[in-house]
């Protein structure tokens, strides 16, 4: 059998081998035919003119720049006829060189998930990788070659709009989710269900000066080595096809122009093999920064950096020819983009069929099939995060709903539109609105019988100051034996260029959650939003909290599934909540300082005199219906030396009245060492369910990767010494401790 199983993978490896050798010598056949002008069109990518849904007119410019080869990719392209139409024009270029459409397919296609924030709340990676290869299979279906997803910045700033697209403050977790997505995406790059990934922005754009988008990045080699860098390598490793850099500068050198960062590292040490496209217009946009004087500069600084294709700024298309003839630019820098491009080409098959994605009933079967739903909704149920559900009168939370409830009161300004549900970075299809959104009203009709009576009062709107409808919010509450209250902010509240100072909910609704807690009631809050808001009055006073984010086309069936308690809430914080937007940047794993906020005997310590140090909800925090207990922590060893390991196992027990699932969260604290480590760091986690009283042991696996760092000289090793091991719900609720130490 051994030899068996050696011959299959030497088998395996020479036909990887020999398609992956003959895509070379074909690439490198077709790079000799191609004139200069010819390559830079490779390197050129226009967008279909924001109509998506529209009739496709093509404007007479980009039709002849097309059939002249001067246009390599297109972006914002959508659906099979509009991409036939440019592939067809396509062929009828000098070399038939077939185009590539990419597209922001951000958290699905037609079938809309969560929006990846809410998903990193979930911490489930296959539910994670499973929404990506449905939302690969709608878009190439459609005609799509290129998401550009996943986003794996780090984001310790909520005033940062994007954090809705990313994984949130974690490195390991962002790490995991990385790969997660990538692999999600592409599958198999050239199966006809995958589509090109595209890991960005490099780098370290969740690190912008102020949360303010497009902002300056300042930081150290250490905290870029060690926070921000580490996703990016995961996109790697699980095979990304592409990158996309990002707006910022890093430490005074624009990402698009930055050598260091896409040179040295991504196509040096790691050794990537894909291609590197611009954030729109960032090439021209050099500049701006005040790094190039003119787009000239700019095409040079960009092309010699790394960056391989220019989002339609057409700074290339303008400058790169000239730049050659002047000697500036070398023909090899030239080559070296276009084959990473053109390769890309040949392993999705287009040189075989350029046609191969813009089949009608593939199309048609992928986008109406049912199971992409039920899995949008399982997500969606898993992304929602339950905040408080303190005991009422009766000895127990508001939730779950019993389906005896009488009337039901449905109050807020999300309660029944539609679009809103789909957060930002939505694909505009026509019919979305009306067809596809289960809005969150009908979430809750779908799941009550007909003897509960629903209510329904808008309140307010999300923004403004009118509280003419409070009136009539209390009076339908009045009659309802519980109110379930939506609030938050807008869909296009987060997102690109949504950075907010002010990170409270918007307008007067606590207003309205204040006036409505006068009736008595029992109500249930559920908070619509992309990001960490802050929401104190209704933290400190309202007994049931339910963060729902946003969560995607079957929003309103997973609410309701949560509600009633046909799914028990398991979804756990990927980012910090603050009290205040003073308290920002606020993260978990943060330094303990000399004089630490927690030493209670010192006047002169690292806190505010007007404000808690803590979070209002802490990384990895999140609810169940049930409670779950941890016992019988134990290491196998507790010396080990580098070349060894030590296994954890912990007990834990369903002691609730629900079955359920339970993140169970591993974090590390290096004691000491030649530079200062967080107070803890996540090192693993498992999601595990359990049935009631169900006990199950679950283990862990300590090596010398998990007990390492970048030092200062950027090595990446483990020092001799001390560490704290903790086992926890949570990063502030550490159920067991124990200890362990590295040695010679």
């Amino acid at each position: 059998m051994k030899f068996l199983l050696k011959a299959i993978f030497l088998l395996t490896f020479s036909i990887s081998f020999s398609q992956s050798k003959s895509i070379d010598v074909k690439v490198e056949q077709l790079l000799k035919k191609m004139t200069l002008e010819e390559k830079i069109g490779q390197l050129n990518q226009n967008t279909d003119d924001w109509n998506p849904t529209g009739p496709l007119i093509v404007n007479a410019n980009k039709e002849t720049d097309i059939i002249a080869g001067m246009i390599g990719s297109m972006l914002n392209v959508n659906g099979i006829v509009r991409t036939r139409k440019y592939q067809e024009l396509a062929m009828q270029s000098r070399l038939k060189i077939p185009l590539l459409f990419g597209l922001d397919v951000i958290h699905g296609y037609k079938t809309t998930f969560p929006i990846p924030l809410a998903e990193a709340a979930s911490w489930d990676l296959l539910a994670i990788e499973q929404s990506a290869r449905i939302a690969a299979t709608e878009a190439s279906a459609s005609g799509i070659h290129w998401t550009f997803a996943p986003m794996v910045d780090i984001a310790r700033d909520p005033r940062w709009g994007r954090v809705m697209e990313g994984a949130g403050e974690d490195t390991y977790l962002g790490t995991k989710i990385a790969f997660a997505r990538v692999k999600g995406f592409q599958g198999k790059l050239g199966d006809l269900n995958s589509v090109m990934a595209c890991a960005k922005h490099f780098a370290a754009y969740g690190a912008a000066v102020g949360g303010r988008e497009y902002n300056s990045v300042d930081l150290s080699d250490r905290t870029l080595w060690e926070v921000y860098l580490p996703p990016f390598k995961a996109a790697v490793d699980a095979g990304a096809a592409t990158f996309m850099n990002a707006f910022n500068d890093i430490n005074g050198i624009p990402a698009t122009a930055n050598k260091h960062i896409q040179r040295d590292i991504l196509k040096g040490k790691w050794n990537f093999k894909g291609f590197v496209i611009s954030d729109w217009g960032s090439i021209a946009e050099l500049v701006t920064h005040g790094y190039s004087k003119n787009d000239k500069e700019a095409a040079y600084s960009a092309i010699t950096a790394g960056s391989d294709m220019d989002m339609e700024s057409n700074t290339y298309r303008n400058n790169l020819a000239q730049l050659v003839k002047e000697k500036k630019v070398s023909i090899a820098t030239i080559d070296d983009a276009v084959k990473r491009i053109l390769r890309k080409k040949f392993e999705l098959g287009l040189f075989d069929d350029p046609y191969r994605y813009c089949n009608k009933d593939r199309q048609d079967a992928a986008l109406s099939n049912p199971e992409h739903s039920r899995v949008a909704r399982e997500i969606a149920a898993k992304s929602i995060v339950l905040l408080k559900n303190s005991p009422s009168t009766l000895g127990q939370g508001i939730l779950p709903l019993s389906n005896q409830t009488k009337t039901i009161a449905f109050i807020g300004p999300m309660v029944k539109p539609k679009r809103i549900n789909h957060g930002f970075w939505a694909v505009n299809l026509k019919e979305i609105d009306s067809t596809y959104i289960v809005s969150q009203w009908e979430g809750l009709e779908n799941k009550v019988g007909k003897s509960t009576k629903l209510l329904y009062a808008k309140g307010c709107d999300i923004e403004g100051t009118n509280k003419s409808g409070f009136q009539e919010a209390l009076d339908i509450a009045n009659q309802s034996d519980v109110v379930i209250v939506s609030i938050g902010e807008r869909f296009d509240m987060s997102g690109e260029s949504k950075s907010r100072s002010n990170i409270h909910l918007p307008g007067v609704q606590e207003d309205l959650i204040k006036e409505l807690q006068k009736t008595g009631k029992p109500i249930v809050v559920l908070i619509n939003a992309g990001r960490p808001l802050v929401f104190n009055w209704t933290a400190d006073n309202m007994p049931t909290i339910v963060y729902t984010w946003w969560l995607g086309s079957e929003a309103g069936n997973a609410i309701a599934d949560v509600l009633f308690g046909d799914y028990n809430p398991s979804g756990k914080l990927p980012m910090t909540f603050p009290r205040e937007e003073g308290q920002i940047p606020i993260y978990y794993n943060h330094f303990n300082t000399g004089r630490p906020s927690i030493n209670e005997e010192k006047l002169y310590k690292s806190s505010y005199i007007d404000l808690q140090n803590t979070p209002k909800f802490p990384f990895g925090y999140g609810l169940s219906y049930t409670t779950f207990n941890y016992s019988n922590l134990k290491l196998s060893k507790t010396k080990i030396k580098a070349d060894e390991t030590i296994e954890v196992s912990v007990d834990i027990s369903n002691s609730g009245k629900y079955e359920g699932e339970e993140v169970v969260q591993l974090y590390i604290h290096d004691k000491y060492a030649t530079l200062i480590r967080p107070i803890l760091e996540l090192k693993d986690f498992q999601k595990i369910k359990l049935g009631v009283g169900e006990t199950k042991t679950i283990k862990f696996v300590i090596d010398n990767q998990k007990l390492s760092f970048y030092n200062e000289k950027l090595q990446f090793k483990s020092e001799e010494g001390e560490f704290d091991l903790m086992i926890g719900a949570s990063s502030a609720d550490i159920r067991l401790n124990s200890s362990f130490e590295l040695v010679k």
